[in-house]
């Protein structure tokens, strides 16, 4: 019979990874309400709103990886979560969150340069 002690440790540990999932599906709910994919301010012109949507194309299809490409425009452009393009593409929600970083890295380098 276990003893006191590690029934508590087993029933801490296994409230402490509900909650992580609670936290992480709040964050998830709470990225897409504060998205701004498909908002456009009232004070922007047709124009502006247009040329910026060429440009940030134009960023993404010169990312130098096909996957990237990929990962990138699911997560920005079409609003998905990691977890819904990797069952998409058929990999690990890390493998896409290393995809995300790599992409983001290279976007910096290119528009620094």
């Amino acid at each position: 019979m276990k003893d006191q002690q590690t029934v508590f440790e087993e029933y801490r540990r296994e409230v402490y990874r509900i909650a992580w999932r609670i936290q992480y599906k709040a964050k998830v709910v709470r990225k897409r309400e504060c998205s701004f994919n498909g908002f456009e301010p009232a004070t922007t012109s047709f124009t502006s709103t247009s040329d910026n949507k060429v440009v940030v194309r134009q960023l993404i299809n010169a990312l130098p990886s096909d996957t990237g490409k990929t990962v990138i425009f699911k997560l920005y452009i079409q609003d998905k979560t990691e977890g819904e393009v990797a069952r998409e593409l058929n990999m690990s929600q890390q493998g896409v969150s290393k995809w995300k970083r790599k992409m983001i890295r290279e976007l910096s380098r290119m528009m620094s340069s």
